[in-house]
């Protein structure tokens, strides 16, 4: 037996090594726990999951859902429940969509931005593609479930809304202070949507809700723009209280006005829309006690100025909302 021979790699030793070393290979990739791997499949699926929720900006397209519902029953006679339904859940589709389409505009200028940093695009937990795709999805989804279950003029406001609020609001955030202004044209959009969904037309009663919407948005978002205006400064927006240079002055004097407006607006639908003499109460004593909250804030223009504001602003609407159906239903 020569040397060469005992050392070629086809000797059965050798055959036999590469084998056993084979196995073991396998072998430690095969035996994984599947207690290790089940709660990292499980945090996986969760983390995206609310990366989703989170593009859809639930308080928001919540919001305008019930918005899209109260319109919907103010313009009905007689109540249909599935027609509800499929106005609010067909509003939310559309709404949800813009919402994750806005974020995927806006994911370089939200990543400059304490308040939006840790969002889904910026924070990388998603990749744009996906919020993009997501986003078409639902969009297109809603204006097809408004379009099959409602009326082609539902649609056509739930498509007028996305595109404003897209291509026109959200550009004109870098471009110059009256955005916001724009922006509350679609933003009250939801009011008109709901009438649509119930009525097929715009009445004058749709415009005098529509008008209670449009002018509440004022100080709400100047109250969020107060308590945000140096991150809003940061990203190169234009909104009204990033570029008051006048220590507040401006902005709070736009609260103001826009409130004592909001006053006026929401006292109108009981004569334009048949209302009665409870909302009439309601919505004075409602309207009387909000503008008493942004007058004390104009007078220290402070942060938790702005944000007792903002909370007044989110208890106020829903309320005002309440008194109209209590009144209508009563």
């Amino acid at each position: 037996m020569n040397v060469n021979h005992e050392i070629s790699p086809s000797s059965p030793v050798r055959r036999l090594d590469r084998v056993m070393w084979m196995s073991v290979a396998i072998t430690e990739r095969e035996i994984v726990p599947s207690e290790v791997i089940a709660p990292a499949v499980v945090t996986n699926a969760i983390q995206m999951a609310s990366g989703f929720l989170t593009l859809m900006k639930p308080e928001i397209t919540l919001m305008v859902m019930i918005s899209a519902g109260v319109s919907f029953l103010m313009a009905s006679d007689s109540i249909s429940l599935a027609l509800l339904m499929h106005t609010i859940f067909g509003t939310g589709l559309v709404a949800a969509g813009a919402a994750a389409l806005n974020q995927f505009m806006e994911r370089v200028l939200d990543g400059k931005m304490r308040r939006t940093s840790k969002r889904p695009l910026p924070a990388g937990r998603l990749t744009p593609t996906t919020a993009l795709i997501f986003g078409i999805s639902l969009a297109v989804a809603g204006t097809i479930y408004l379009i099959y279950f409602l009326n082609s003029l539902t649609a056509l406001l739930g498509l007028f809304t996305l595109f404003s609020y897209l291509f026109v609001y959200t550009p004109l955030k870098r471009k110059t202070r009256f955005c916001t202004l724009v922006g509350a044209f679609p933003g009250a959009a939801p009011i008109l949507i709901g009438w649509a969904a119930a009525r097929n037309n715009l009445g004058l009663a749709a415009w005098a809700l529509y008008a209670t919407l449009f002018l509440w948005q004022f100080p709400h978002f100047y109250a969020i723009g107060w308590l945000y205006r140096e991150d809003y400064g940061r990203a190169g927006l234009f909104m009204l209280p990033a570029v008051d240079d006048d220590n507040g002055r401006g902005t709070f004097r736009a609260i103001l006005i826009s409130t004592q407006l909001l006053v006026v607006a929401s006292v109108v639908p009981t004569f334009i829309a048949h209302g009665g003499y409870l909302y009439f109460l309601l919505a004075t004593i409602l309207g009387l006690s909000f503008y008493y909250i942004a007058y004390r804030g104009s007078l220290s223009r402070s942060k938790s100025a702005a944000k007792t504001l903002l909370h007044a602003s989110v208890i106020y609407l829903p309320l005002l909302y309440l008194a109209m159906l209590l009144d209508k239903f009563k």
